[in-house]
């Protein structure tokens, strides 16, 4: 796994390994929307030790994280930080939206894209994807894709080649908004024109006539299995196709309703 922009533009591809060997990688498919790559090494399984998957939305802000990577031609170089910022939404090199990125002080710079972000149990948390800085050198702000959107991601371009976009048409409040109005589920702050989640009567969130701020659906339910998270969402979503039906729990006030909602195809 790697990211979509290290890869653009390259006609071949080679995995360079600890013992120095270097052997020829299929690109399998990627996810330009989330800057992710999937490559093929035939035999790499005698070569390599998978990385334990960590649970992204578990992390929390302090946490210790090491990042890996190759940062200047420095092979298997390894740095320490913490945990900065959760649900960042950041605009990648592609120039696309990321959305729920993990934000670290860990040292990132050129050369560490597509490497790893572990927690102190080397588990996998994150995909190490770009920084902030005005030098193009580490300025102490680094982006990690979220572990829980390169499983799913990653699960699909295995299975598909690419990633199939069913949409909801909700544009949902980030986790730690949710948990910091002590609310449980996912917040609706805006629903898109003609979307399924229109048609279906989600309601989004708005100011009344006085200005008062008039929180939207809480969607805690997807066909009966509880969500609890964006990725939670996401996740049951992108299991659909176009034009499929899932059934939305919402609480709105003190009702809990069910809606029954069209997916529609996601524009990019």
């Amino acid at each position: 796994i790697t990211n979509w922009h290290v890869l653009k533009g390259a006609e071949r591809a080679k995995a360079a390994f600890a013992d120095g060997r270097s052997l020829p990688a299929r690109l399998v498919g990627v996810d330009v929307h989330h800057d992710l790559a999937v490559l093929h090494v035939e035999q790499a399984k005698e070569l390599v030790q998978p990385i334990a998957l960590g649970c992204s939305s578990a992390l929390q802000v302090g946490q210790k994280v090491f990042a890996i990577g190759n940062p200047f031609g420095l092979d298997q170089t390894l740095t320490s930080g913490v945990v900065s910022g959760l649900g960042r939404d950041i605009r990648s090199v592609t120039g696309r939206t990321i959305r729920g990125v993990v934000q670290t002080d860990a040292a990132i710079n050129p050369g560490n894209s597509g490497g790893p972000l572990l927690d102190s149990n080397g588990e996998l948390v994150g995909v190490n994807t770009l920084i902030y800085s005005p030098s193009g050198a580490w300025a102490g702000v680094g982006f990690a894709i979220p572990s829980d959107t390169v499983a799913r991601v990653v699960a699909q371009i295995i299975r598909h080649g690419h990633v199939a976009r069913a949409a909801l048409g909700v544009v949902a409040a980030s986790d730690a908004q949710t948990r910091a109005l002590r609310l449980r589920g996912i917040l609706a702050l805006a629903v898109a024109p003609g979307s399924g989640a229109e048609r279906a009567g989600v309601r989004d969130t708005r100011r009344d006539s006085t200005g008062r701020i008039i929180l939207g659906d809480m969607i805690v339910a997807v066909d009966g299995e509880e969500v609890h998270t964006v990725e939670d969402l996401v996740a049951k979503v992108e299991g659909h196709d176009v034009g499929e039906f899932i059934t939305l729990t919402v609480v709105r006030g003190r009702e809990t309703i069910d809606l029954s909602v069209e997916l529609m195809e996601k524009k990019e």
